[in-house]
């Protein structure tokens, strides 16, 4: 799967340079068939770094995707299995490509047992997350801390613009009652869930403390993405579930490995309340913090 996404940017970037596959073989003095190889994630495929640099020159590649590209394909020569842990000044590579695999996605179900999703979290709500120590961002750099919490707010885009994902949500009733900040901070935070909700792509579910026990309870967080199917009804690319911890994440996607995360959401959903009741707690649990 790797090398899937590293063929889709290179496509994106040779496309966005405006040159044609052939033009692009012509100038990097290579067969066109390497690089339909390339931008097909073909499996015997070495990225020399050399090369991978001629490449983004080329194409006149961001800082930014330079970097990612970089570090992705040099995973591919170290077979780090999906292990990124490229986390240097900035945002980490590892959730840089994680951005790429949500923007993509037909559908996102997210798993959160101790924070709102980043989704739908209010810039007030995400500052308090990022003035934590452990996170990927450094507690005490003012200035990434805004650059994230922007792009954090920049990515909830994702659910109103044309075509958007299917966004389905269970959090812990901890999430809610848990004060992140101020009671006015949490307020605003649930009224933004229930705001969310009002859109046809958005669902929220909230597993309640008498749930008791439940799968979710030993995977901690998670997000399960699935992609467009093609023209015929085929899947292109197969479900990826997505694993964050403070320096790096795990992107997995084999099938035994979806089956195992569809099983565990699964016995969520049936355990959770449904959107309604969810609804009714999260008004309640906002009510509480306004007479606190």
């Amino acid at each position: 799967m790797l090398r899937r996404q590293i063929g889709r940017k290179f496509e994106s970037l040779r496309r966005a340079s405006g040159l044609t596959m052939e033009q692009a073989a012509e100038q990097l003095d290579r067969a066109r068939a390497t690089l339909h190889r390339i931008e097909n994630g073909a499996e015997h495929v070495r990225y020399r770094q050399a090369d991978v640099q001629q490449m983004l020159d080329l194409y006149g590649a961001s800082t930014e995707d330079s970097e990612l590209l970089l570090a992705m394909t040099a995973a591919t020569r170290e077979n780090k299995n999906w292990w990124h842990d490229y986390v240097g000044s900035g945002l980490p590579r590892w959730f840089q490509l994680y951005i790429g695999l949500e923007a993509a996605a037909s559908s996102i179900r997210k798993y959160q047992p101790e924070l709102v999703p980043g989704l739908l979290q209010t810039r007030a709500y995400a500052e308090q997350v990022f003035r934590m120590p452990g996170g990927s961002i450094d507690a005490e750099d003012h200035d990434e801390q805004q650059r994230a919490i922007q792009l954090r707010v920049e990515r909830q885009g994702l659910l109103t613009r044309f075509a958007a994902p299917q966004l389905s949500v269970i959090m812990n009733e901890a999430v809610l009652r848990r004060p992140v900040g101020s009671p006015t901070i949490m307020v605003e935070q649930l009224h933004q869930i229930l705001k969310a909700t009002e859109l046809p792509n958005v669902t929220v579910h909230v597993l309640e403390f008498s749930a008791g026990l439940h799968a979710g309870a030993m995977t901690g967080a998670f997000s399960i993405m699935d992609f467009p199917l093609d023209e015929c009804g085929k899947e292109v690319e197969p479900p990826v579930i997505y694993l964050e911890a403070a320096t790096g994440a795990i992107y997995l996607d084999k099938p035994h490995e979806i089956s195992a995360y569809n099983r565990i959401w699964a016995d969520m959903t049936d355990r959770a309340l449904n959107e309604s009741q969810s609804k009714m707690l999260i008004q309640q649990i906002a009510e509480e913090y306004i007479r606190a």
